[in-house]
């Protein structure tokens, strides 16, 4: 938005030149001007200048705006949206969670603290997540109506739009690394199912045996979702969208975002959703916001949750708050859908925002001092 608005106060400006020009033109290359006529164009002429004078400020704020420094080293993450009632919330589960949510915040922050890159931090958050079966992604993937687990990943840089998606994926232990892979080792953007496995083995990426994703917590909720008169997918009974996500601000201004999950439990036909989908799940740009989402994807996938807030940041002028409400509480609700999002702009402002009852969240500015959070209260 900036440079739009660069662009047209530089043409603005040459016009108010080439007016000064003429005028100037006409008083010294024409002898047979009357006096009144020489008049009325020194009054043009200082007008003019006035003009020009005062449109000065304008285009100085617009320079202060562009070379204004971003903001902390920043990391926000999600472990996913859905009806997460404290009612139903043991306070030992709740410890699990959070533990978990301030390891991954840590994991990344600590990237972060030592000058590492935000893409970096965004895969070291996610994989402490992937590691673990409290969260729908890596190890936690829930089960496909076939038995199996699927999982998919994106990861996006903001500084140069370059991004990297995998999809359908069941041998891959860390998702977010093999859409880090594509992205940096790969003239493409998404890679799916055996392909993307073996493109991950090519590149050395640890690859483990199906078994490997095997949770009975996770299989007993596929059991209770293929029995008859039961809800045939995760949006179902606890009606939990189990996604992670990260983004990250750098020390260098750049912000990047990552999403990892196992997708929907029961699901069919080779079924993909929002996660691997730049710009509906997962979208990063240095100029807006970094942003990674969480609900039902087939509704982000509709809406382009993730670069629709981008656009109303660059096109409409919102703030990064202001444009996560809109999407999620307006739009992504208004059309029946349900989820949330996390976002992050250059100025370290981050908005952490869902229609849910809960959902897993957290962010961190200062080493070792993480903020989680689980509820909407």
């Amino acid at each position: 938005m900036v440079k739009d608005a660069q662009n047209y106060a530089l043409a603005h400006e040459n016009k108010k030149y080439c007016s000064i020009n003429s005028i100037i033109l006409v008083l010294i290359s024409n002898p047979y001007l009357s006096n009144c006529q020489i008049d009325i164009m020194r009054c043009l002429l200082i007008l003019q200048l006035a003009v020009l004078l005062a449109s000065c400020s304008d285009d100085r704020r617009l320079n202060v705006r562009q070379i204004s420094p971003p903001g902390p080293i920043t990391l926000v993450i999600h472990g996913g949206a859905g009806t997460i009632l404290r009612s139903e919330m043991s306070p030992e589960r709740e410890k699990e969670y959070t533990d978990k949510l301030l390891a991954a915040l840590d994991s990344g922050f600590a990237i972060l603290h030592g000058g590492g890159k935000s893409l970096d931090a965004v895969i070291a958050a996610i994989k402490v997540m992937e590691d673990s079966p409290l969260f729908n992604a890596g190890k936690g993937a829930v089960f496909t109506h076939d038995g199996r687990n699927e999982m998919d990943a994106s990861i996006m840089d903001g500084s140069d739009l370059m991004a990297g998606a995998v999809a359908g994926v069941t041998t891959i232990k860390n998702p977010i690394v093999a859409a880090h892979a594509v992205m940096m080792k790969s003239k493409h953007v998404l890679m799916a199912g055996k392909g993307a496995e073996q493109f991950a083995e090519e590149e050395g990426l640890e690859i483990v045996p199906p078994s490997y994703f095997f949770d009975s917590a996770r299989y007993r909720q596929l059991q209770r979702a293929k029995n008859p008169g039961k809800e045939t997918s995760s949006i179902g009974q606890d009606r939990k969208f189990g996604t992670v996500g990260c983004v990250a601000l750098d020390r260098y201004g750049n912000l990047a975002a990552g999403t990892s999950t196992g997708g929907m439990t029961n699901k069919k036909y080779g079924r993909v959703g929002d996660s691997p989908i730049i710009g509906a799940g997962t979208y990063a740009k240095n100029g807006t916001c970094a942003v990674s989402g969480t609900g039902w994807g087939e509704y982000f996938i509709r809406l382009n949750v993730a670069y629709d807030v981008s656009a109303l940041m660059e096109y409409g002028g919102l703030s990064l708050d202001k444009a996560a409400d809109s999407v999620i509480m307006k739009k992504l609700k208004g059309m029946g859908g349900e989820g949330g999002l996390i976002g992050l702009d250059r100025q370290g402002r981050v908005a952490m925002t869902f229609c849910t009852e809960g959902m897993y969240r957290g962010y961190i500015t200062k080493k070792g001092q993480g903020k989680t959070f689980i509820y909407r209260d």
